[in-house]
């Protein structure tokens, strides 16, 4: 029953993300919405960690298996994409060396 309950608190958030997103007409996505509106109920401790810690690992730990529908999805628009392919790889690893540089920044910070 615990897990249930806290997977449902997630779904809520969900939930909420997308009907603000939906009813305003934002450009942003509802589950983007509703992870910002979960980070801040944990922030301001209107829910705690241990409320949603088990279903939240689960999730973060299987998280490859989620991002396979979206990965078939570009395989199946392969086509619509291939004229922007160069400029989103360009945006990756721009993406990827600044989080790198960034890691390192942190981590060079807190060794002195």
């Amino acid at each position: 029953m615990k897990l249930y309950v806290q997977f449902m608190i997630i779904l809520i958030f969900s939930f909420i993300g997308e009907a603000i997103s939906n009813l305003l007409n934002l450009p942003i996505p509802g589950s983007i919405i509703g992870l910002v509106l979960l980070f801040l109920a944990l922030e301001f401790k209107v829910i705690r960690l241990r409320h949603i810690d088990v279903v939240g690992n689960f999730l973060l730990n299987n998280m490859t298996i989620l991002f396979l529908p979206a990965a078939v999805g570009i395989m199946d628009r392969f086509n619509d994409i291939k004229d922007y392919l160069f400029p989103i790889t360009i945006i990756i690893l721009v993406a990827i060396f600044y989080c790198y540089y960034w890691f390192c920044c942190s981590i060079h910070q807190n060794t002195l």
